[in-house]
């Protein structure tokens, strides 16, 4: 574990030093903010493997900066909460968390969850250093080109040839809108003459995959009038 650096996030002091000790008898650096601004300030200065983030903290919460994170980054985010409610651990894994640790928590449980994230983020592939542009992040989507793979909040996600390239134009175009006919030409290679069916058709399959409430998508966009775009 000796050159990994975990990104601390508590506003309770006690919190997170006794982390750090933690972590550091593991051989982890560590590097620790006090909320979620601060934490984005530490992002842009190192290089962080795996972030702790609480969700109750003054000026940007764990929820808010999370999704903040999930704009531009792929690492991986453990959130701790003193709460315990089913509705903070849905909400905090919707808004693209990998774990969820509740306060007080058991030392050894919680290093062992640290570790299998660093594995997971770094030794099976996933550090974007590994990778560099043939990953796509988008919020809690990823998209590794070079395995022709896509992940939900780091979850696979079994698409066929076509829906992945839909995916692919839309996830590396994003913010684009597409028109149903451009979309067609573009992926199947032919004159988008009737497609209207056919594109919706795949849409509403990769919505059914990818959204957690397909009628409200959270990800991919209809633009009335115009076609389809995955939202920036």
């Amino acid at each position: 574990m000796n050159n990994y650096n975990v990104l601390v996030v508590d506003d309770e002091k006690e919190i997170r030093d006794a982390i750090e000790i933690y972590l550091r008898n593991e051989g982890i650096t560590v590097i620790k903010a006090k909320d979620g601004i601060e934490a984005l300030e530490k992002l842009m200065e190192h290089d962080i493997h795996l972030i702790i983030l609480d969700i109750m903290m003054p000026r940007l919460d764990g929820i808010a900066a999370t999704f903040k994170i999930r704009e531009q980054k792929n690492i991986p985010i453990i959130m701790l909460s003193a709460k315990s409610e089913d509705t903070d651990k849905i909400l905090g894994l919707q808004v693209g968390a990998d774990d969820y640790v509740t306060k007080p928590f058991n030392p050894l449980e919680f290093i062992a969850r640290v570790k299998s994230q660093l594995r997971r983020y770094v030794m099976l592939g996933t550090y974007e250093g590994a990778r560099g542009d043939q990953l796509v992040h988008l919020n809690g989507l990823t998209l590794d080109r070079s395995a022709k793979e896509l992940t939900v909040n780091g979850e696979p996600v079994k698409l066929t040839p076509i829906e992945y390239k839909i995916v692919e134009l839309l996830m590396t175009n994003a913010g684009r809108v597409f028109s149903i006919q451009e979309i067609y030409e573009r992926v199947w290679k032919e004159p988008g003459y009737n497609a209207e069916n056919t594109v919706a058709v795949h849409i509403r399959k990769i919505r059914e995959k990818i959204e957690i409430d397909p009628k409200n998508p959270r990800y991919l966009k209809v633009v009335w009038g115009i076609g389809y775009k995955m939202e920036k």
